[in-house]
């Protein structure tokens, strides 16, 4: 397991291939809010990018429903532009999200979703560390401000295919389609 500083980067950069632009906090006073940013989807989904804070818990322990009471706080003590409709809290563990807290996220009136990121290699080619998205999953509040209509299921990258399950990871579809990367969308 890698320092929580470490998979904060991690997380940040593995999150653009699933079109968000997010940039570390950290620090005193940050409400408990690691990263911030927007999330591109297609406009036919969400016309103005989706605000987001996020909450990376790079625990051991088994992950519990105290964390979405936790991500909740956030949405309270956000930064000024970060509250309000169109903002989703989003946890990111290497865990998978358990009963309780997926129960929890769907009894929370806020718009939340759970990534499941698991590190690969803390320290990859570009030194930032290879992460993979194993399990992404919203409750109802957040499809209402946007992620209606998307999906989610397990694609095959044959390239990393040297361990049977490193290639397996989540993908966004909209209308049959992959939701494109960050860096794809800024190349339009």
């Amino acid at each position: 397991m890698c320092s929580s500083d470490l998979y904060e980067y991690i997380v940040q950069y593995t999150l653009r291939r699933f079109s968000f632009n997010l940039q570390r906090m950290g620090g005193r006073g940050d409400a408990g809010i690691d990263l911030l940013g927007t999330w591109h989807l297609p406009p036919a989904l969400a016309p103005v990018p989706l605000r987001v804070l996020v909450q990376c818990k790079a625990l051991k322990a088994k992950l519990g429903p105290n964390l979405i009471r936790e991500l909740e706080g956030a949405f309270v003590g956000a930064p000024v532009g970060m509250r309000g409709k169109g903002v989703v809290g989003i946890l990111v563990s290497p865990r998978e999200a358990t009963k309780g807290v997926r129960e929890a996220m769907g009894r929370s009136r806020w718009p939340m979703a759970w990534v499941m990121l698991e590190v690969l290699q803390p320290e990859g080619e570009d030194g930032i560390g290879i992460g993979k998205v194993r399990q992404m999953l919203w409750n109802k509040a957040a499809a209402e401000v946007g992620l209606e209509g998307l999906n989610v299921t397990m694609r095959y990258d044959k390239a990393l295919e040297k361990e049977r399950e490193v290639g397996k990871e989540c993908a966004l579809m909209w209308q049959g389609k992959p939701v494109p990367s960050l860096d794809e969308e800024m190349k339009k």
